[in-house]
């Protein structure tokens, strides 16, 4: 499907719907395409989600209303669950008929088309295409689309729309929820036990409380440094409102997303209808006041334009405020009767929803309100004993149902249900996979990877081990007698402002004879230039861990873009990782050891000084380093696998990797075990 740009098609609003009453709402207020996550694979499991039955009647009605549908299947496919989403998509392409499917893994466009969907290809913004020779990549894999990070500026998407090559169209965020750490570039709730942002299962751990304590004696002359505690790592809401008006200029962005498949339809009709007020009447200042207002009633958290104007640059936290979504209705206080009770500041209506607190805490509730409750007047919260909330807990209005939006979305339920549902027809066959690369029977040699970080350190390579260094100016300064000996890591995201200085990096190292490189997107592979160009051989490139590669299909992918070998991603779990050699087309290695970050993060940090440790609501330790533009956080203790290479080394895996990092000084030890979900389960 090619989407050619004109501006004289405005960009699409694109909503987002969670369940069917949202997806009504989204028709209702103008939204020009909705996307949607089904029952599986989508990366908002915590959503309600759709059935194909009910999809294929809403979808009938978002069609019959000249409007687009898109299907959210943008999870990471772990080995076993290939046959299974190559069903579910020819199911989806027969029974729904929708207009675009968002995906992450890099395997699933194949997937798809082999199992018969012949429309859109959205690349997620999950999938790490952030810099514009990546653009070139995602074509080549079959995308129609690509949904473009949050982080970047007004400055860096004029360059992504000028970089956009035919037949490629662009989508990006104007509001909704943000992450701290980069799409694609988030381990922190699996880390932590197997809960994947890149599954759709996060726990949102970035919404918590850390603290960090000060020096226990400060250099002398200088004050002690107060400990700190706060929500470091929780964002306020993207909300570019009028600003988006300069989006209008760029042909290649043809979709504006609003964020929230976990909203309600209260949020999703007035976050559509103001930002369609905001596109066709951008010169209109009474509309764009209006447009403003609906905004403030949406229900959102507080807003930023976070790194959207470069000059403006902020860090989109509050750790000292209040960064949970709704609107303050109320504080907790106890009666007489020494009942839980609540005075709204505003009238309260029959539907409403209503949040007690927020989501670390004990306490934390929803209560639907079943009556009117005047402004002032008294709401009895029903609470049981151990949920108890204090004095003062605030309590938001998380979703309301006004009578004026109800009986709007009545009145589309009632078009949606005289359609029929179309029936599901099983489908048995199978996707076709590349063909298993065969070891050799003497066993693959012992290669390990030793990937030291920029500190001018470096690491001595023995008979059975290369050194690695992270790809920067510092380290691209080694003598040229050592260049070819070393396995260059490129770093796990690259921006527009990195590109072309990576790029001479990249050309200068192989003029002195550099030889293997390790790409840590597959859109990486776009950097390098033709051999031709520089004289001499091509580099031999593999595919690295951040990569995120769990399946043959992806690794068959990773082959056709001329990878020779490939790690594999550290977050799948132990029976998971034991499979996957005996399906890979490609020869494949893992990190064993070392500090594999929790997250990657632009956003800079407010409150936490970086190297130093901090610890999390259950004593968890943390640190923060800056390297370049980005804040790696990682975990107060080491990814460990070294007792399971033997087995690892017997299921197939030809080279290992160990990541070394110096942890701060002040780092406690711990016991805790760094074996990632290898034991556990990757849900």
């Amino acid at each position: 499907m090619t989407e050619a740009p004109s501006r004289r098609t405005p960009p699409e609003i694109l909503a987002p719907a969670g369940d069917a009453d949202s997806f009504l709402a989204a028709l209702a207020a103008g939204a020009d395409a909705v996307y949607i996550g089904l029952k599986q694979f989508s990366a908002r499991m915590q959503a309600e989600n759709f059935g194909l039955a009910e999809l294929s009647r809403l979808t009938d009605l978002a069609h019959a209303h000249g409007r687009r549908v898109y299907v959210a299947m943008n999870t990471l496919i772990k080995p076993g669950e290939l046959a299974a989403a190559f069903r579910l998509v020819a199911r989806l392409a027969r029974q729904v008929n929708p207009d675009g499917l968002i995906v992450q893994d890099m395997g699933m466009p194949d997937i798809a088309r082999q199992a018969g969907f012949g429309k859109g290809i959205f690349l997620s913004t999950l999938a790490n295409v952030t810099h514009p020779c990546a653009l070139d990549t995602a074509r080549r894999l079959g995308a129609s689309r690509v949904i473009l990070p949050r982080e970047l500026s007004i400055d860096e998407l004029r360059v992504m729309d000028a970089a956009c090559p035919e037949g490629l169209a662009l989508e990006c965020f104007v509001h909704g929820a943000l992450c701290y750490c980069v799409s694609g570039r988030c381990w922190w709730s699996s880390y932590m036990g197997g809960k994947s942002g890149l599954r759709g299962r996060c726990v949102q751990p970035c919404r918590r409380v850390y603290r960090q304590n000060a020096p226990s004696r400060s250099p002398r002359g200088k004050p002690a440094r107060a400990d700190r505690q706060g929500r470091f790592f929780s964002c306020l809401d993207l909300s570019l409102d009028v600003l988006v008006k300069t989006l209008l200029a760029m042909p290649r962005i043809v979709s504006w997303k609003i964020e929230g498949r976990r909203k309600g339809p209260h949020y999703v009709y007035h976050t559509v209808t103001a930002y369609r007020m905001l596109r066709d009447e951008s010169s209109d200042a009474g509309a764009r006041k209006t447009a403003r207002e609906l905004l403030d009633l949406a229900l959102g958290r507080p807003p930023t334009r976070a790194r959207f104007l470069p000059a403006k640059a902020v860090v989109p936290t509050e750790p000292d405020g209040q960064t949970s979504s709704g609107l303050l209705a109320a504080k907790v206080r106890t009666d007489a009767d020494n009942r839980v009770a609540v005075k709204p500041h505003f009238d309260l209506l029959p539907g409403d929803c209503l949040r007690i607190g927020v989501e670390d805490e004990h306490w934390h509730a929803t209560l639907p309100v079943t009556r009117r409750v005047p402004k002032t007047g008294t709401l009895i919260l029903g609470l049981p004993k151990y949920k108890t909330p204090r004095n003062g807990t605030p309590v938001f209005l998380i979703d309301r149902r006004e009578p004026e939006l109800t009986g709007i979305l009545a009145e589309w339920r009632a078009k949606a249900d005289c359609l029929p549902k179309r029936p599901s027809r099983p489908v048995t066959a199978g996707p076709k996979l590349p063909r298993p690369h065969v070891a050799p029977k003497s066993g693959p040699p012992d290669m390990r990877l030793t990937a030291a970080v920029p500190h001018g350190r470096q690491t001595r390579a023995s008979r059975h081990s290369l050194t690695a260094l992270w790809l920067s100016p510092r380290s691209a300064a080694v003598s040229r007698t050592v260049v070819p000996r070393i396995v260059w890591w490129l770093p796990p995201v690259v921006w527009p402002d990195e590109e072309a200085a990576l790029q001479r990096l990249i050309v200068k190292l192989m003029r002195d004879h550099a030889r293997r490189f390790v790409c840590n997107a597959p859109g990486q592979r776009a950097l390098f230039p033709d051999a031709s160009e520089i004289g001499g051989s091509g580099p031999e490139l593999l595919a690295g861990p951040f990569c995120n590669t769990a399946n043959a299909a992806a690794l068959g992918i990773l082959k056709d873009l001329g990878f020779t070998a490939a790690f594999v991603s550290p977050e799948l779990a132990g029976e998971d990782m034991l499979a996957l050699p005996g399906s890979s087309p490609l020869p494949l290695g893992i990190v064993v050891s070392g500090f594999w970050p929790v997250g990657i993060s632009r956003f800079g940090l407010l409150g936490v000084k970086e190297d130093t440790p901090f610890s999390g609501p259950k004593g968890e330790i943390f640190w923060a380093r800056r390297y370049g533009g980005n804040i790696w956080l990682y975990p107060g203790w080491p990814l460990d696998l070294t007792e399971k290479r033997p087995a690892l080394a017997a299921a197939g895996y030809s080279f290992f990797a160990h990541i070394e990092e110096f942890p701060p000084r002040e780092l406690p030890q711990t016991r805790r075990q760094g074996l990632f979900n290898y034991e556990g389960t990757l849900l």
